[in-house]
């Protein structure tokens, strides 16, 4: 019997064990949240796997945009990531990020995704498996920095790669950048033609027609025939067309080849983006750490990306209105950028620069204060607002005696919407049906509640109960004959219906890992002689980030009254 062929992919210690990820809810911190409070801009503190896993069930397939910026798995140590790790440990972290990323793009949505030369040919391969190689769209070529690092041991590198995948190629088309004064500037009118300003193009061809091959006699006379083996772009009688319209140039003499004309009028209204982005377009590190430092001077994060770069990326992929998304947001520069061009945002950060960081920054693009980046170039007044939100706490947990329990933090609220999304349920009270907390579809309701129930608690419900409506009743505990008492209410233990399903307990699947021992780097400088922030020893980069993050989480629970759960 012949071996089963297996598929073309990348394999590596630990693929195939992907976690089974707990679907949280967020609370919203209103403390925190700044502006409109209609706002659906949202700030989510909390580890990026289970944000994501969190965000699943309400924006599967409405994502326009998304631009993540993951840490490199360089080995060099940055402040605010730890980032250096195993290359399989690293491929094992952001496979399931891509696969959750994915169902959240919308059909004609791009991902772009910044990396650099470590890894970013592993990335490719991971991404072709992910969002599948035919939905490829570029590597765009980022240059990062101007001058050259002069102790480099082998090649100085001077750019970043962005990758850049549609959800379906086949529908998507990127939207063209705007046009700029050098590309108009380029449109004259010579001839002073009524239709106003032109430039002129080739006449000529590669492809080669032999109708298109004949002479042409110029005005001054002479006779010219196409280059060999190139061929007019027009036959005969469509030549003669455009000459009595006055669409052909053959020079101020009339004895220049012919050229066609092409009014300013006419042209599309942007220009076709080339996949080598040069730092006078759209900025350098050294540019975004400027940005960076007009809201935090004294912690400045070591790998920001500079506002025009973020531009660029969101001209191309999205229109107002689009929502985008950034699952590792650290200084928050897609966020900021994306609310100065009216687009809707989530952007995700565990580490504590969304404190630190992404807040100071976000407040004062609401604000109209933060006057740096793109601002003036699209003229930011401020305005809108966003919502901070946190992860809330595993739902279950251990107690003292090895036992699973419903975590205490969670009061009724709470758990009803936890239930909710656990059960596939959009959670959605009835104003006029208590019992009618979530819906997953029109008929179909879910009521969690900590009472006991009891048969003619059952019976009451069923009452309520319209024709061809259905219940699933959550409880702690329930009277012997409730579960086969009505056929169209199904009543279900908590938390033994949840055991098993997914990971409970674990707040952390971040890329917070210890790097592996690695040379110091040396130091940079720009054209201006900025010295480059000095990178860090690994030794003081590794921090107990996890206590911090989850004394917040508990001190957000504890008055969720005041709170909007999602």
């Amino acid at each position: 019997m012949a071996k089963q062929l297996q598929k073309l992919e990348l394999t590596w210690i630990g693929k195939g064990n992907e976690p089974k990820l707990e679907p949280r809810i967020l609370i919203e911190d209103t403390t925190k949240s700044f502006g409109d409070p209609k706002s659906e801009n949202m700030l989510i503190h909390g580890d990026n796997l289970l944000a994501l896993k969190a965000l699943e069930q309400d924006y599967t397939g409405k994502i326009k945009c998304i631009y993540i910026d993951p840490p490199y798995n360089t080995g060099n140590a940055f402040e605010h990531y730890d980032d250096g790790i195993e290359h399989s440990l690293w491929l094992s972290l952001m496979k399931p990020r891509l696969e959750i990323l994915k169902t959240l793009l919308s059909d004609n949505g791009s991902i772009w995704i910044s990396i650099d030369d470590d890894e970013s040919h592993y990335l490719k391969v991971v991404c072709d498996e992910v969002f599948g190689r035919q939905n490829f769209i570029a590597n765009v070529i980022w240059e990062k920095k101007f001058s050259p690092q002069n102790d480099a041991k082998w090649l100085s590198d001077s750019h970043d790669h962005i990758l850049v995948y549609a959800k379906r190629k086949e529908i998507w088309r990127p939207y063209l950048l705007p046009r700029t004064e050098a590309m108009d500037d380029r449109y004259k009118n010579p001839d002073k033609d009524k239709r106003g300003l032109w430039t002129s193009s080739d006449l000529t061809v590669k492809t080669y027609a032999a109708a298109n091959d004949y002479p042409i006699k110029l005005p001054s006379g002479r006779i010219v025939n196409p280059t060999k083996p190139r061929c007019w772009s027009v036959n005969e009688m469509k030549f003669q067309q455009l000459v009595l319209d006055n669409r052909i140039w053959f020079g101020d003499k009339g004895d220049n080849m012919p050229r066609l004309k092409r009014f300013l009028t006419e042209v599309q209204e942007g220009s076709v983006s080339k996949t080598i982005w040069y730092r006078t377009e759209v900025g350098d590190n050294q540019e975004a750490k400027r940005e960076v430092k007009t809201f935090n001077e004294e912690s400045v994060f070591g790998t920001p990306k500079p506002e025009r770069l973020i531009e660029r990326v969101l001209f191309l992929a999205t229109k107002e209105k689009d929502l985008v998304l950034d699952s590792f947001l650290g200084s928050s520069t897609l966020a900021a950028v994306a609310h100065k061009m009216n687009r809707k945002w989530i952007g995700i950060e565990l580490g504590e620069q969304a404190n630190t960081h992404c807040l100071p920054r976000l407040k004062q693009v609401v604000a109209g204060t933060d006057k740096g980046g793109i601002t003036e170039a699209v003229n930011w007044q401020g305005g809108g607002g966003f919502k901070f939100y946190t992860l809330a706490p595993s739902l279950i947990q251990i107690d003292k005696y090895g036992g699973e329990i419903i975590n205490p933090q969670y009061n009724a609220n709470m758990l009803a919407a936890a239930m909710a999304k656990q059960e596939g349920f959009r959670y959605q009270p009835s104003e006029s049906s208590y019992f009618k907390q979530g819906f997953s579809s029109e008929k179909d309701f879910i009521f969690t509640t900590t009472q006991f129930v009891t048969i003619q608690m059952l019976d009451r419900l069923a009452e309520e109960l319209q024709a061809n409506e259905s219940l699933l009743v959550c409880c702690k505990s329930f009277a012997k004959g409730c579960t086969t008492r009505h056929s169209n209410i199904t009543v279900k233990k908590i938390p033994q219906m949840l055991l098993g399903r997914c990971e409970f307990g674990k707040d952390d699947y971040s890329l917070n890992i210890v790097n592996m021992p690695h040379e110091e780097s040396s130091l940079n400088y720009d054209e201006n002689d900025e010295m480059n922030t000095m990178i860090d020893d690994a030794e003081n980069m590794i921090k107990s980030k996890n206590s911090k993050n989850k004394k917040a989480r508990d001190q957000n629970t504890q008055d969720s009254s005041q709170s909007e759960l999602f």
